[in-house]
């Protein structure tokens, strides 16, 4: 699956209760995943369940945002956005 199928997966599995729930509170929920994520980091445990967790919540926002996150993504395609290289070539601040 790529990145859309992703996003039309969790619109199917979740999009009803994310709209009663609303933007605001999903992106709250959000939050709190990669909350749970720097936890995980820092413990080195559940990495994969915890990257799942966030991906899937960011797919969530996006589809109350109206945002197709595989177009979204479409500016790094080339690599970086702003210097075009792979790796990025930009001044580090």
């Amino acid at each position: 699956m790529d990145l859309k199928d992703y996003q039309e997966r969790i619109a199917e599995t979740y999009l009803d209760r994310d709209r009663r729930r609303g933007l605001d509170r999903t992106f709250i929920w959000f939050v709190e995943e990669v909350g749970e994520l720097a936890r995980a980091l820092r413990d080195r445990k559940n990495l994969s369940e915890e990257f799942a967790d966030v991906l899937a919540w960011l797919l969530s926002v996006a589809n109350l945002a109206g945002v197709d996150l595989d177009r979204a993504m479409a500016r790094f395609r080339s690599g970086c956005p702003e210097c075009r290289a792979r790796p990025c070539r930009c001044p580090e601040s």
